[in-house]
């Protein structure tokens, strides 16, 4: 059974810094693509940054957010930095094969029960 969880999220002023982790198992961490992606209250699900062995970011958070990987420790992290009101969501790690296109939710198998992030201003 695949569990995906995350966790580091919490009420930060903007500009601070929030760290997430997402622990994955059930799964050859390794041979997935990881992603995080976010969802505001009343907006759609929209993609954040992936990685595999290359890492990919939404324009919205490029030079502010670096996604990274452990696979010993089976984890991906998110590291969030200049954090501004509109980065406020829950976050949603994801896993899923590397062939697929790493910017679409469908691309996805496995989620995480998400993370909430709140920013204030």
């Amino acid at each position: 059974q695949v569990q995906l969880v995350e966790s580091g999220g919490g009420l930060v002023q903007a500009g601070g810094s929030l760290r997430l982790s997402c622990a994955a198992s059930g799964l050859t961490f390794s041979s997935y693509m990881m992603g995080w992606f976010r969802q505001a209250p009343g907006m759609e699900r929209e993609f954040v940054a992936a990685i595999k062995k290359s890492d990919f970011y939404a324009d919205s958070v490029k030079g502010r957010f670096t996604i990274s990987r452990d696979n010993a420790k089976n984890t991906v992290y998110l590291q969030m930095n200049s954090l501004k009101p509109e980065d406020t969501a829950v976050y949603y790690c994801a896993a899923g094969a590397p062939y697929r296109g790493a910017t679409t939710a469908k691309s996805y198998d496995y989620w995480g029960q998400g993370t909430q992030v709140t920013v204030s201003s």
